[in-house]
């Protein structure tokens, strides 16, 4: 069963949980309880039927038949090669590349799950209506999403982006999706305003009671959405799989994990794994710029109401980590009416845990921070050292796990989520690597990326300067609400 952060709702099933996206009232769906999983029990099974049984105890209102279909994607060809997240050994340490997917960022591994997810719990549910998924993106969610749900029959999606606040490659995927049922705005603001407004939207009677009435529901593709956030978990599980059999750990040893995060969702789903029995250590969160999350973890205050930064990593560009709510509603002992407290909308972004729960947090997560210009040192010592190419966001991860090192000498094996395709952002990656003379735009620099590493173009990313873009509509944040009625009523 599901309940809500806040404890506004509780008794939700599986299906529930996923159709609605969030709690209507304010609030984050998560599980009651969390099911042991030994791990021993996954080793020999390929991706997908690790897949399977990761998630089965959490949805027991679908059919093992049901979801054995669902997981199949991560072997009929729509990722690449037969391991859709390998563990790549760099150094002393493992890169996870969860960018194997077909718009080359780790939000493919949940959003090619999501929409038969939520197209199943709308049929259990018996609701006979159309869906609408709205989406705030600050760049990989976006066309994840629209690659997911393009073309699906009785749903409809509709993408939000802070205009100028994408990489240029990022944009280009947003814009040339196919599919009539798939739609994309630009937003004169930031993502933290984007995603505002979403969760006002989720939260207005009056515009759902119009969307009912021709027979539309919303629904999420955030990370809110416990649809997304649980195919997540399992990656994990099969990152120390590979770290065992490639002899990097002890069977039954400890591993620790580094993820850049933004939103707070895939280091959420790190947690939700040690908790089910993976022998997680540390768990490292790596902030760019943005850094409300290191400062919090140092001082218990958060604080969105700050400076915000447009950096070379802009999927981290987030000052209102959504997910992190779930996370202060574990390190809390589970307490609901402090976290109403503090999320409550009169403290404007800002609230101060107590110390109990600081230090749960503290000795849980590792956080740290760096730099743009930490950013880019590493992209070019890493190329030089490993030849390995980072990406502008597996950069803060590396420079953050270094940093961990210095403090602690921490010599337990470390498994560094790499978020995206360092093609995603060639531009920058080319700078960071010294390359001297600049591209001219960006599809110049995928090649010159190309043809310095050796690597591939992903294959998302291949000619996407020649497609036809679709006509993008732009708004201001407050403006959202009468552009979806406009649209839809």
């Amino acid at each position: 069963m599901y309940e809500s952060t806040r404890g506004n709702l509780s008794g939700q099933i599986a299906s529930q949980a996923i159709a609605l996206g969030m709690v209507p009232s304010g609030g984050l769906f998560v599980p009651s309880n969390f099911p042991a999983l030994n791990w021993q029990d996954l080793q020999g099974l390929n991706y997908r039927d690790v897949a399977k049984r990761v998630m089965i105890p959490y949805l027991p209102d679908f059919s093992e038949e049901t979801l054995s279909e669902i997981v199949n994607v991560y072997a009929d060809g729509t990722f690449d090669g037969p391991n859709p997240a390998p563990l790549v050994p760099v150094g002393s340490f493992g890169v996870l590349e969860l960018w194997h997917g077909p718009t080359a960022a780790f939000k493919d591994m949940a959003l090619q799950v999501l929409p038969d997810l939520l197209n199943v719990s709308l049929k259990q549910l018996e609701y006979d209506t159309e869906v609408l998924i709205l989406v705030a993106t600050s760049g990989d969610t976006g066309k994840a999403a629209l690659e997911g749900f393009k073309n699906r029959a009785g749903m409809h999606i509709v993408v939000f982006y802070p205009e100028g606040g994408v990489s240029p490659v990022q944009e280009r995927q947003m814009t040339t999706t196919e599919g009539a049922n798939t739609h994309v705005v630009a937003v004169k603001g930031n993502f933290d305003q984007c995603q505002t407004a979403v969760k006002h939207i989720f939260a207005s009677e009056t515009l759902k009671a119009e969307l009912q009435e021709k027979q539309l529901i919303f629904s999420s593709a955030n990370s809110i959405n416990w649809g997304r956030l649980l195919p997540q978990i399992v990656y994990y599980f099969w990152a120390y799989l590979q770290a065992v059999e490639q002899g990097k750990v002890a069977p039954g040893g400890s591993m620790n994990v580094v993820v850049p995060t933004g939103n707070f969702g895939n280091l959420l789903a790190a947690y939700y794994a040690k908790r089910m029995g993976l022998p997680i250590g540390r768990i490292i969160s790596a902030s760019n710029q943005n850094n409300v999350l290191a400062d919090f973890f140092a001082t218990g205050v958060y604080q969105s109401k700050r400076a915000f930064y447009q950096t070379i990593s802009p999927s981290m560009d987030i000052l209102i980590s959504s997910n992190f709510e779930r996370f202060l509603y574990e390190m809390s002992g589970r307490d609901a009416e402090g976290i109403q407290t503090w999320y409550d909308s009169s403290n404007q972004g800002t609230f101060t845990v107590d110390p109990d729960t600081l230090k749960q947090c503290q000795d849980t997560v590792y956080a740290g921070w760096a730099n743009e210009e930490e950013t880019l040192e590493i992209i070019s010592r890493s190329y030089k050292t490993y030849q390995y190419v980072f990406d502008p966001h597996t950069a803060v991860a590396m420079k953050v796990y270094e940093d961990y090192l210095s403090t602690t000498n921490d010599q337990t094996y470390t498994v560094i989520a790499s978020t995206a395709s360092p093609f995603k952002f060639a531009t920058n990656v080319l700078k960071g690597l010294e390359e001297q003379k600049s591209a001219k735009d960006e599809w110049e620099a995928l090649n010159r990326l190309s043809q310095l590493t050796g690597w591939k173009i992903p294959l998302g990313l291949q000619g996407l300067e020649s497609k036809t873009a679709k006509s993008v509509d732009t708004c201001e944040p407050e403006e959202i609400a009468e552009l979806l009625q406009k649209m839809f009523t």
